[in-house]
This record gives structure tokens, sequence and C-alpha cells, in this order.
């Protein structure tokens, strides 16, 4: 019998019945002693234009409870070779933003401490940065700049909006390299699309190096071609990725608050993410799940399904270290 923690069986209780944890796993106090925490972040304090990524994780826990316990292309069981849990949601200050920064960067920190790996789930994207900040401080990151492998239809590298405001889902990545957490020589954004603010929109993410990989040159190289590069970018040295539902086309990801058409199917996006077994994770996360703008529960059902493939990937490294 395997000693870490188990989903609850669908076949035994289900799915509608019972505690909504992610994956149907155990709910944790403390991350101490697992290999991958997964942590909930409702906070969209950063959001510019239709909020509601906030309801993200209760919603995404929720159709996670779809998930089995194992892969069926890779056949990875990742709760028989990883341990596992649900660690709750950080604590979060919906009315200021400099506040809510600064408790997601002090829960995101507690839990790396531990060792374990962090698979967040926002939130908005400017969540991602106080993550990155405590994870590049903390065991993994060993307190160098990280790399990045980035899905989204943004850049998210603006530099401010509303009379200078300098946080915002628009400006984490910006933010991001000016404090030195994130290596822009080792920053790779793939799906990148859309109307932009101005034509030299993205002049000063490519002077500092990040590598924008458009929708167009995606869909003119495919999947496999774009993640190897990817791979190339960030070598091996500690890398987050990130992973924003509204890279994937809204016809089939409808809530999140900026949706953009023509992006990924989600089949796209799941051939990606089983190729970054090369990748050392440092941390991963799932970002602008926006319920009230769902139909049908499909975007929290893509964003559970992403943050399985996430973890699957994940797990797969946690035993192989174990290995040796």
């Amino acid at each position: 019998m395997t000693k870490f923690h188990q989903p609850i069986d669908a076949a035994e209780v289900p799915r509608f019945a019972g505690l909504s944890t992610f994956m149907r796993l155990p709910a944790v106090a403390t991350a101490a002693g697992l290999d991958i925490a997964l942590i909930g972040i409702p906070w969209d304090g950063g959001t510019t234009n239709r909020a509601g990524a906030r309801h993200g994780p209760r919603e995404v826990r929720n159709m996670s409870s779809l998930m089995r316990s194992a892969h069926h292309a890779s056949g990875v069981a990742p709760f028989e070779i990883a341990n596992i849990a649900d660690v709750g949601d950080l604590s979060v200050n919906p009315i200021d933003v400099m506040d809510g920064i600064a408790r997601i960067e002090a829960g995101m920190a507690a839990i790396v401490a531990t060792g374990a790996l962090p698979l967040a789930v926002g939130g908005d994207h400017l969540t991602t940065l106080p993550s990155l900040r405590a994870v590049s401080k903390g065991p993994r990151g060993g307190g160098k700049p990280l790399g990045m492998i980035h899905f989204d239809a943004h850049s998210d590298t603006n530099d401010t909006y509303f009379g200078g405001n300098r946080f915002t889902h628009g400006t984490p990545f910006r933010r991001a390299i000016e404090e030195g957490v994130l290596d822009p020589k080792r920053v790779v954004q793939i799906g990148i699309r859309g109307s932009v603010y101005e034509p030299g929109e993205h002049d000063w993410a490519k002077a500092q190096g990040i590598r924008i990989i458009y929708m167009e040159e995606f869909v003119a190289r495919g999947p496999a071609a774009v993640i190897a590069e990817a791979l190339q970018i960030v070598g091996q040295d500690p890398t987050y990725i990130t992973f924003d539902i509204d890279s994937i086309d809204p016809s089939m990801a409808p809530g999140t608050g900026t949706p953009e058409i023509g992006g990924f199917t989600t089949r796209e996006a799941q051939q990606m993410l089983r190729l970054l077994g090369p990748v050392n994770i440092a941390g991963a996360d799932v970002v602008e799940v926006a319920p009230p703008f769902d139909v049908g529960g499909m975007t929290a059902l893509a964003g559970a399904t992403v943050m399985f493939e996430l973890m699957c990937v994940m797990a797969t490294q946690v035993d192989q270290r174990r290995d040796g």
C-alpha cells in the first residue's frame, strides 16, 4: 500500500459528494512532508476589466473531481509516486492590492520553505509575481532569477495602467524582471495574440531578451517544435511554468477576464504540457479562470485538466529525483 495521500475513489464515492478539494485529495494544514502542494490563490485585485478570477480556485476544485488517478497517455499515476495534497487557499486581501501581494508572497514562501513544489490556481496573473518572488528565494530557486515558460494570449510586460499603477495583471513580468526574480533571457512566451495598445507594445520585453512566440508562429511550427525551442531557452536551471487560461481559444475556455479569439485548442495545450518533462520545474500555476463568465464549467474543467497535466509532469520529476 502506498504511503502517499490518495484521492477519494470516484467508484466508491460519487464525484458530486463530499468536500471539494483539488483532485479530491485530503485537505492538509501544512505543506510539510508533501512533494507537491496544490494551492488556491483566490485574488483578482490586479484585474483591469472583467473581474471574477477570485472565484477560480473554488470552481477548479469542483471540476477537478473529474480527474482520475492515472494519465491515460503517459501512464503516470501521480498519487503513487509523489505525496500530493490540497493545502488550501493563501490569505488574501480583496481591497488592498499591495497587502494582497504581500500576503500571497508570505503564504507561498511558507510553502516552498518546506521543500514542497507549489502548483497553484489563481486568481489573476498578478498573483504570479509574489509566487515568483517566493519560489526564486526558496530552496528550489536558490536565490537566483528563474526561467519561465509562459502560455498566454498577452505578454503581461506593460509598465503602468490608470495613472501610473505599476501592479496589475498586465504588468507582473515587467516587475519580476526589474526585481531580478526572472531572467528575461530564459523566458519564453507562447501564444501571444490579439490587439495591442500601440505597435511597439512588446518592444521592451524583446529588448530584455524575452522570446515571444506569437500565435501565428505557433500555428506555422506546431506544438512539438515550439516546445523544443522553449526547452533550449530555459535550459536546466530552475524554471517556473505559468499557464493563463486565456491562451486557450474562448470557444473552449470562455470563462476568463480578457478573452482573445484564435487561441490554442485544449488538445494543443495538452500536447505542449506533456513535453515539459525535461524542464527543471521549480513551481507552476494556472491563472485567470473566471467562473462568472464560464459556460457549463468548461473553463474550470480546462483549468483542472491543465493542472492535472502539470501535476503528472511534476510528480514524475519528483520520482526521478527520489530514485537519484
